[in-house]
């Protein structure tokens, strides 16, 4: 049976990539260029956005989503079959080195789930499953895993069932060893997003920036120039209709400004007013 994933891969050699990730530092968007031509020469990579990672819909086939921090690096893809993870992304996991990797998957259409940690190349703890089977448990589990194989945080179902979610163990475990919850709470994990099937970059519009507001001073002076050579035997343009709304808008343009300033004045003498109040019975 095949398991289609989402899997996150952290490669950390930071003593604290809690404090690394909670500044919410930018993501490089030739860092992971640089490590997808690494992994394989041969494709055509196309960056396809920059956004946070705790934010964004999953990535689809041929889709990596990238970021590199001081001790910390991030890589999350799409996988048709993740099943055991010591050895459906080993291409992935050996990608940066790292005192420490981290992976996590979570099923895309189903319940199944698992994690993987690395010292160097040692495995030293992985589990994937789902509620009704046991794919792969390797290693000594680890203090965060006792309520859930305790029961405390499932309804249980009994049987063989496993007495937690595989999901709900994933999210633990990456809250544990990384310090953050994609999926509620955490600091922004801001990422660059590729493509590697060769489809083109994606053209982003750029919004059009407003007309500017003429002062009242500037359309005044453009009545001045016309009065000044006023006929009354010429046509008029029909442009002066269009005049007559730009000093309408000046108008109410230097209208609201005037009534900012009179409020900033009116809160800045109530505070005073305030403030002499409160010192008032002091000697």
């Amino acid at each position: 049976m095949s398991y289609p994933a989402v899997v996150t891969v952290w490669f950390v050699t930071s003593a604290h990539p809690e404090e690394v990730l909670a500044a919410e530092p930018k993501a490089d968007r030739g860092f992971g260029r640089k490590l997808l031509a690494q992994i394989n020469p041969g494709w055509p990579i196309t960056p396809i956005g920059q956004f946070p990672l705790n934010r964004s819909s999953r990535p689809g086939r041929d889709e990596f989503y990238i970021a590199g921090y001081p001790g910390v690096a991030v890589v999350q893809t799409f996988v048709e079959d993740s099943e055991e993870l010591s050895h459906t992304v080993g291409y992935l996991r050996r990608a940066l080195p790292a005192a420490d990797t981290y992976v996590f998957a979570e099923g895309t259409d189903s319940g199944y789930g698992g994690f993987s940690h690395y010292v160097g190349d040692e495995l030293r703890r992985s589990l994937t499953a789902t509620r009704e089977r046991v794919i792969e448990d390797s290693g000594l589990p680890e203090p965060f895993e006792a309520p859930y194989w305790a029961g405390e945080k499932a309804e249980q179902l009994g049987g063989i069932t496993l007495p937690f979610e595989p999901k709900d163990l994933v999210r633990e475990a990456q809250r544990s060893w990384i310090g953050v919850d994609l999926h509620a709470g955490s600091p922004d994990v801001h990422v660059v997003g590729y493509a590697v099937d060769g489809r083109p970059e994606p053209k982003i519009t750029q919004p059009a920036k407003p007309p500017k507001t003429k002062t009242v001073e500037e359309v005044a002076a453009r009545f001045a120039e016309k009065d000044s050579a006023y006929d009354d035997y010429d046509v008029q343009s029909d442009n002066d209709g269009d005049e007559f709304a730009e000093l309408a808008d000046a108008s109410v343009a230097a209208a609201k400004r005037i009534a900012r300033g009179i409020r900033r004045r009116v809160k800045s003498a109530a505070a005073a007013l305030k403030e002499r109040i409160r010192h008032s019975d002091r000697p």
